[in-house]
């Protein structure tokens, strides 16, 4: 069992950054991988990026690429989500999730993901 708690997020300008935590409480000795996502109201949760447990190997959708960094603390047991050059387009609730998994295989599709954080609002204003 994890429990997730996010933070970081908040309203920025076009071209601004955030950077989004996920602490993690987590069984001691258990593997995760994690994942950020995305949702706005209407629409299905996006995913955005993911990590693997030793933080080898990442994954982004191709919309953040190149502006989106995911990393890791395994030493604090939390995941970073560092975003530049925002867009009023990446205004969202950002979640993450964990899955128990100790394997170097980044995953993005949504039903592999176990455990919920509760959000944290991204606002970019243009």
């Amino acid at each position: 069992q994890v429990s997730l708690s996010e933070s970081g997020g908040g309203s920025v300008q076009a071209g601004g950054s955030l950077r989004l935590s996920c602490a993690a409480s987590a069984r001691t000795g258990r593997s995760y991988a994690v994942a950020w996502w995305r949702q706005v109201p209407g629409k299905d949760r996006e995913f955005v990026a993911a990590i693997t447990w030793s933080g080898g190997n990442t994954l982004y959708a191709d919309s953040v690429k190149g502006r989106f960094t995911i990393s890791k603390d395994n030493a604090k047991n939390t995941v970073y989500l560092e975003m530049n050059g925002l867009k009023p387009e990446d205004t969202a609730v950002y979640y993450c999730a964990a899955r128990g998994s100790g394997s170097e295989m980044v995953l993005s599709g949504i039903r592999y993901y176990n455990y919920w954080g509760q959000g944290t609002q991204v606002t970019v204003s243009s």
